[in-house]
């Protein structure tokens, strides 16, 4: 028989009644029907309800039919954490158009670059960023029509075809958008920060936008009473995808352009936040607020998401002591985000706290609407005994890995290969099934034969009280072949130790081979997410 004769296929067919493809943009439909007066946004003074969100949003998706864009074309949107990011997280999609979201810290050669490579017809810019677009907009190949944003109180966006109120003013907030026919349709267009090279535009789909939103509120918790405040930047893998969770929960989100933490304190008290997320760097700008700026609040336990490298111990306990509650996750741009999350186990609480931090800093589990993870031999493919001890590569798989590079079938082929997302970091799998990540695989020392993690030697730099940051990298040596160079960022006010004494305080904590054989001490180079730009360091390294 058949199996399109068996009594479970035949006659039960997919149909309008019970089968729709899945979209993000349905959330913030359900959520106007079910909390349509209640506040969804907030800035500064502004509130925009529900209700107001959604015919916004509407109004955005038929202005931009009405000027001529449709399914796959791209718009593209620089900006600050505004409003107006949130409305264009929902409006393209409901165009049947492609979100890109352009990184606000990248240089006019390499927006104009994304422009042109994705395409895009449409521009929203953030006034902030006016003198920036203006730059890049002279070194693209096919203008798109560009709408300024407004800063707030201001009417006029000093750059623009039209401003975003005009162009809203063309559209209907009664739009009937429709979703995806296939949702494996492309939803969104994200540019990797590459080190060399051009960047890489990895695709999303809207089924993996949904399940990322999904997967994410449940693991963080979030529901109607949550309060978001942004201090993730919602270009970085569209915000993690928060932009949809909030509302797929009915929570509120708090918009945050500068990521200060006079301002992040001030606001979780005002507005009884309950969730933020973001890299270790905002913790530790939390972590080391000066005494005159940290605002009591008294109204709950503040859960904060971290990702893009391990908490120390240091931060996590200072975090602790000020009301946060913190969970460590793990994933990359190519995952929309966070794959895996260190969930806190029952039994954690009765371990010595260094060994709890410990536990709290593994990269953790796979998020529920992930698929699987595992770590392999990067070689054969074959997944590593979970002992705690040996080492291979992390891979994914599932529904919330990208769909692929846009327009490039090689880095696509090599990254996507034999059914599992190759992360290129290395780590270790405990019998509990939570990954460890010892490096990335061009991170690694090899000293003399022997294997140092930068990772371990980072987390011992920043338990001296000295130091709020700490870097190691490979430093060529004539007779080890590669040493540890360290490069250490001080917390504000304290004196600057001897490198000798940064040297004998990681004697005393770890294997003498590990002990890095140079300190260097100033800020470190950052990405525009927090994250810590190695390949800029190596170089340093290798004129020392």
């Amino acid at each position: 028989m058949s199996h399109l004769d068996h009594p479970f296929e035949a006659g039960l067919d997919r149909t309008g009644a019970n089968y729709v493809p899945l979209t993000p943009a349905s959330f913030l439909a359900g959520a106007a029907a079910s909390y349509g007066a209640k506040v969804a946004v907030i800035d500064g003074e502004r509130r925009l309800t529900y209700g107001a969100l959604y015919a916004r949003c509407r109004r955005l998706a038929s202005a931009l039919r009405g000027r001529g864009i449709g399914r796959l074309d791209t718009v593209a949107i620089l900006a600050s954490n505004i409003p107006e990011m949130i409305e264009a997280h929902y409006a393209v999609p409901m165009a049947g158009a492609v979100l890109n979201p352009l990184n606000t810290r990248l240089d006019a050669a390499t927006i104009a670059f994304s422009l042109d490579h994705g395409r895009a017809k449409v521009l929203l810019i953030d006034a902030e960023y006016a003198g920036l677009v203006a730059e890049a907009l002279r070194h693209v190949r096919r203008r798109p029509l560009v709408v300024g944003i407004p800063l707030p109180g201001e009417g006029e966006a000093g750059i623009g075809d039209l401003t975003y109120d005009a162009l809203l003013a063309e559209g209907d907030p009664d739009f009937a958008w429709e979703g995806p026919a296939d949702e494996w349709q492309s939803l969104c267009l994200l540019y990797t920060s590459g080190t060399t090279g051009d960047p890489k535009g990895v695709v999303y789909s809207h089924r993996g936008a949904y399940l990322q939103a999904l997967g994410n509120a449940v693991t963080f918790g979030l529901n109607a009473d949550s309060v978001y405040l942004w201090t993730l930047p919602m270009f970085h893998c569209n915000g993690w995808s928060y932009p949809w969770a909030v509302v797929a929960a009915g929570g509120t989100q708090v918009c945050l352009r500068k990521v200060e933490p006079a301002a992040i304190f001030r606001l979780i008290a005002d507005h009884r936040v309950t969730h933020l997320c973001g890299a270790p760097i905002v913790l530790s700008m939390i972590a080391h607020a000066p005494e005159e700026v940290r605002v009591p609040f008294s109204h709950a336990v503040v859960r904060c998401a971290t990702g893009g490298a391990a908490p120390s111990s240091t931060i996590l306990r200072t975090m602790e002591e000020l009301g946060f509650k913190v969970t460590h996750l793990y994933g990359a741009t190519e995952c929309y985000g966070p794959g895996t999350a260190s969930l806190f186990q029952p039994d954690w609480a009765a371990l010595p706290t260094e060994e709890r931090y410990g536990r709290m800093a593994r990269q953790g589990v796979a998020l529920a609407t992930l698929g699987s993870v595992m770590v392999a031999d990067p070689e054969t493919g074959q997944p590593v005994p979970q002992d705690g001890a040996s080492l291979g590569e992390i891979m994914m798989r599932g529904n919330t890995v990208m769909k692929g590079y846009l327009a490039n079938p090689a880095a696509t082929e090599a990254t996507l290969r034999d059914g599992w997302y190759r992360t290129g970091d290395l780590a270790v799998w405990h019998a509990d099934g939570a990954v460890e990540v010892r490096d990335r695989s061009k991170d690694i020392i090899i000293s003399g034969g022997e294997n140092i993690s930068s990772l371990e030697l980072e987390e011992v730099l920043t338990r001296h009280p000295a130091v709020m940051l700490a870097a190691v990298v490979a430093r060529p040596d004539p007779t080890w072949g590669e040493t540890p160079c360290a490069f250490v960022e001080l917390k504000p006010g304290v004196g600057t130790p001897t490198d000798d004494e940064v040297i004998a305080f990681c004697r005393e904590r770890m294997a003498r081979f590990k002990v890095p054989k140079a300190v260097v001490f100033g800020p470190l180079p950052k990405t525009s997410t927090g994250k810590i730009q190695k390949f800029v360091l190596r170089e340093q390294a290798r004129s020392l």
